[in-house]
């Protein structure tokens, strides 16, 4: 059996992985769920997301990544082999090459940190590349002309902006505001305004189900269960769209201006690139209805939604493993 070129998403809410000749292969959430008295891992990926808010004392439902890096490198470490081992990805013959994705802006010791983990699962090679790099190519742009274009990654942890021209990032910006703080707003909006308490697993439904950005959005409502702080009894309220927009708000402003900040810092040149091909989103953020609407009102330039914002990075690693020349082996 031949080694197998392997591109993983190691993102801090979801792992996909894309298997050379195969296509997307896993997307399974980033959870580990461990016995807290003897530190053993009992359940990984989708089993241990089950787990979340539900596990007796001794059985902690973890979640190893955080804002896009390694919070916990040994949970990392037995995450990354169960998923390398359910694909099949190591034969007794083989050692596959790895690429993985991370944020941009983050520090040489995070990267050593990815790349040892990687390295540790077995990997003859292990390559890191720049996550709007990788999702802008998954989302079919042409990065290797001398053109600009503009990529909004809104993951779980971090939400990555980027200008790329002639296959490489021209400015970019990463900030730890993206599919988690999401979740955290409308816990904190529905905490303050019905004392009712509710937990991550409920916040991100809502985010899916009802979530908008957009203050036009349509009037979706949705039942809401949770515990009643006054009275610590389960209590059932109704939330409308409308109050999700109110609940991430400030969130979503903080990125638009983030976006407007890497704007300011492009070459006019490809600044005129951007407003005739406009601005490409992806990522999960991405999904939470009314987003392109509303950068677009604020920006001034099209705003368009990848085909697949969910697996644009991971497929975007397929395209750099057959074209493995492009990628940056500093």
């Amino acid at each position: 059996m031949f080694a197998k070129d392997i591109g993983i998403d190691l993102g801090t809410a979801n792992v996909l992985i894309y298997v050379k000749g195969q296509g997307i292969v896993l997307n399974e959430p980033s959870v580990v769920a461990i016995d807290s008295d003897t530190k053993k891992p009992l359940a990984v990926g989708r089993d241990a997301r089950e787990m979340l808010g539900r596990t007796p004392g001794k059985v902690q439902a973890i979640r190893p990544m955080k804002d896009g890096v390694i919070a916990d490198f040994e949970l990392t470490e037995i995450m990354l082999n169960h998923f390398i081992k359910k694909i099949n990805g190591r034969s007794f013959l083989s050692r596959p090459r790895i690429l993985i994705c991370c944020p941009s802006n983050i520090t040489q010791v995070e990267k050593n940190a990815i790349k040892e983990a990687a390295e540790r699962t077995g990997a003859k090679r292990v390559f890191l590349e720049e996550e709007p790099k990788v999702a802008a190519v998954g989302a079919g742009m042409d990065i290797a002309k001398p053109s600009g274009n503009m990529v909004i990654d809104i993951g779980g942890g971090t939400t990555d902006i980027a200008i790329l021209s002639l296959g490489g990032i021209v400015t970019s910006a990463s900030l730890k505001v993206a599919g988690n703080v999401f979740d955290n707003d409308i816990i904190k909006y529905i905490k303050d305004k019905y004392k009712l308490l509710i937990g991550d697993r409920t916040a991100e439904d809502i985010k899916m189900t009802i979530g908008t950005v957009f203050p036009e959005g349509k009037g979706d409502k949705t039942e809401v269960r949770g515990r009643d702080l006054v009275t610590g009894l389960p209590h059932t309220i109704t939330l409308s769209s409308s109050e999700t927009e109110e609940a991430l708000r400030e969130s979503v402003y903080l990125i638009i201006n983030k976006v407007k900040e890497v704007l300011e810092q492009t070459p006019p040149e490809l600044s005129a690139d951007i407003i005739d091909k406009g601005i490409v989103v992806t990522g999960g953020g991405a999904l939470i209805k009314g987003f392109d609407k509303l950068l677009s009102q604020e920006l001034k330039v099209p705003v368009f939604i990848a085909d697949s914002p969910l697996t644009c990075v991971v497929e975007g690693t397929g395209v750099l493993l057959d074209n493995i020349h492009l990628i940056d082996t500093k």
